[in-house]
């Protein structure tokens, strides 16, 4: 085949992945958009606030602290504050020792004035969908509030009306804005159609906890 062909294949290929991370990206926006709020004093009260985790440090050697991480720490203690959320489920990474998420989260909220009686541990949210079907089916909760950035929450939400679950999305403050980020953001929706299609399930259930 010559080099001409080859080409015109790969464009051929590159407008088809274009054009499904476009439709997939309409779908999500469009399917939540009314879901997701800003404003602490617009956003319906929920009992349950599930945080999404992420990496706390940029650089933990010279303590640069992630701005994805602190704004969604400020997002959930303002919901707590203005009184929208009773509780908040801190969903993220412990896959090692070395490596906890939802304990330096938690650490976090209690800093800033959220009582620790009223904080639960999720330590197998690994992904969105694992949170978002760990505050289902542990936890028990089938209406509540995910706090994460806005392209995340769309994400999140997308999947939970797809799961029987009702949810708003409070929007933390985004951070710096990196193509990477983008495009990384555009793939992962991609991925979180094709889990759906295939049904996927979360990583780890385990023992149900009652927050009364």
């Amino acid at each position: 085949m010559s080099f001409k062909k080859w080409r015109n294949i790969l464009i051929v290929f590159l407008l088809l992945v274009l054009a499904l991370v476009g439709i997939v990206n309409y779908m999500v926006v469009n399917d939540t958009k009314d879901q997701i709020y800003r404003d602490v004093n617009a956003i319906p009260k929920n009992k349950v606030g599930l945080l999404l985790g992420t990496a706390k440090y940029m650089d933990k050697a010279k303590n640069i602290i992630n701005p994805y991480y602190q704004y969604r720490i400020d997002a959930a203690v303002a919901l707590y504050m203005a009184g929208k959320i009773d509780y908040v489920i801190v969903s993220g990474d412990n896959s090692t020792q070395y490596y906890n998420e939802p304990l330096l989260m938690k650490r976090d909220l209690i800093s800033k004035g959220v009582p620790e009686g009223r904080i639960f541990f999720d330590n197998a949210g690994f992904r969105t969908l694992d949170s978002i079907l760990r505050c289902r089916d542990i936890f028990g909760q089938t209406k509540f509030t995910v706090i994460s950035q806005a392209f995340h929450n769309e994400r999140a939400i997308y999947i939970a009306n797809r799961k029987n679950v009702t949810t708003v999305g409070f929007c933390a403050a985004d951070g710096d804005a990196y193509i990477s980020e983008f495009i990384r953001e555009k793939m992962a929706r991609v991925k979180m159609m094709i889990d759906l299609l295939l049904n996927k399930q979360a990583k780890y259930y385990g023992d149900k906890v009652e927050i009364k």
